[in-house]
């Protein structure tokens, strides 16, 4: 799978399947940071990644007034 980290400005690619949770683990990202995107679908932290896919990791950001 090709892993595109927005914040990074770098590319990853990992063979095999695994959940969301499990890539993000071996990525060492902490799972409150980012949105993990395939195509136009948001992913949640226990769905599959397949080994074709194409995933984005868009850090999160918050703001705003209080």
């Amino acid at each position: 799978m090709k892993v595109v980290l927005r914040n990074q400005g770098r590319e990853v690619e990992l063979s095999g399947r695994r959940r969301v949770r499990e890539l993000l683990a071996e990525l060492g990202v902490l799972p409150e940071t980012v949105l993990v995107i395939r195509g136009r679908d948001l992913l949640t932290i226990d769905e599959v990644v397949a080994e074709d896919d194409v995933v984005e990791l868009r850090p999160v950001i918050s703001g705003g007034r209080s």
